[in-house]
């Protein structure tokens, strides 16, 4: 009997919704539960879902992360954004270059390639903001660390894309030391960035034009939905970050429409099956048979950013200062990495396959650790902030 897609997607949110509960009775949260399932499902292990069909699932990652970034950027209302000043552009800042600096200096100080140590310390910077969201969204959480946290894990890609423009110009200047790229590979992320807020902006303005004209809910999710998916499909088009784009489109809905909340509302109604197909899927992605192969560079790259990321929070939050708990607890929400890196670590593949040999596997590796702890380790940072009540 020939197994259609339908059949896979209900597999699919079966294992999810099982694993989910499964895991509360251990008090982990629901996206540790969605990765493991699909782990266990996918084509590394029980292969109940074969690699071709993962392969073909990529929809619905693309459509998740949009949601994702287009409820992150609802946060930056600018009352907000007085209150709090400055405060999480220094974190982000800080948090992710010294994430950078760390991996790349241990690196160097065990005799790694210096064009291997620059592309995984410009790669560490990133933070997957998915999986922290959700752990936010489950426990409800409140206080000046998620407040926080959420602001952070916004700015962290745009830091990361242009801590990686420079290093590839580095890297391409030692590898093609005539040719004019290094230019266009420091431009090239300052480009996609700026591309990206002002597109994401624009139609964040258009957004509000159906708006007028249509009142009821369902026609309003029908219209939200159809912009979110505008959004990441011009940002794919056009060669910028989808989830920059989204999340400027959600920040300038958010200050500009008095409809923004209500339309949230109904995004949260409908998102549910959506995020957790994406954590089942990407769990499904995983192999875990790649572990023993990265060796000494790897484990140096996985524990010098968390490294990196707690001192680097912390330093941040003190000189901002920003409240203790602040101070304590942020840089450890901060390990989750998923989408951002794996995408950095194909562009440094392409560009240089010889390197692309050992860059992959780490950050493949690196994806697999901590995403199945990185939940469990925010929910604990916040719970000892004081942010979750159980």
């Amino acid at each position: 009997m020939q197994l259609n897609m339908l059949f896979y997607l209900a597999l699919v949110l079966f294992s999810g919704l099982i694993f989910g509960r499964l895991v509360k009775l251990i008090k982990l949260p629901n996206v540790t539960g969605y990765l493991i399932a699909g782990l266990l499902i996918g084509p590394y292990l029980l292969n109940l879902v074969p690699l071709k069909v993962t392969n073909q699932l990529g929809l619905i990652s693309e459509m998740a992360l949009a949601f994702i970034a287009f409820s992150i950027g609802s946060e930056f209302k600018i009352s907000y954004l007085k209150k709090v000043g400055l405060t999480p552009i220094i974190i982000a800042i800080f948090e992710a270059l010294t994430a950078s600096i760390v991996v790349t200096v241990v690196l160097l100080l065990f005799k790694f390639d210096i064009k291997i140590a620059l592309l995984l310390g410009a790669i560490a910077a990133a933070t997957a903001p998915a999986a922290t969201i959700m752990v936010v969204k489950q426990y409800n959480a409140k206080g000046p660390v998620t407040e926080t946290l959420l602001s952070v894990v916004a700015l962290d890609d745009a830091v990361a894309l242009i801590a990686f423009g420079f290093a590839m110009a580095i890297v391409n200047s030692m590898l093609y030391p005539n040719e004019v790229s290094v230019i266009i590979s420091i431009l090239s992320p300052f480009i996609e960035i700026i591309g990206s807020i002002l597109l994401g902006f624009v139609l964040g303005v258009l957004f509000t034009i159906p708006l007028r004209y249509f009142k009821k809910d369902s026609n309003r999710l029908i219209i939200t939905t159809a912009f979110v998916f505008l959004g990441s499909s011009l940002a794919t088009m056009l060669g910028l970050s989808s989830l920059l784009l989204c999340m400027s489109m959600g920040a300038m809905l958010i200050n500009i429409s008095h409809s923004s909340n209500s339309i949230l509302k109904l995004v949260d109604t409908v998102t549910p099956p959506i995020f957790l197909m994406f954590f089942v899927v990407s769990g499904m992605e995983l192999d875990v048979a790649i572990i023993p192969k990265i060796g000494l560079i790897g484990t140096i790259y996985v524990i010098c950013r968390v490294i990196g990321k707690v001192s680097g929070a912390s330093a941040g939050a003190t000189i901002m200062k920003a409240p203790t708990p602040v101070k304590k607890y942020l840089g450890l929400t901060l390990v989750p990495q998923a989408g951002v890196a794996i995408g950095l670590s194909l562009v440094a593949a392409n560009a240089v396959p010889d390197l692309g040999q050992t860059i992959r596997p780490v950050i493949l590796c690196a994806t697999l650790i901590y995403e199945l702890v990185g939940p469990a380790i925010t929910k604990f940072s916040l719970e000892k902030a004081g942010e979750i009540k159980e």
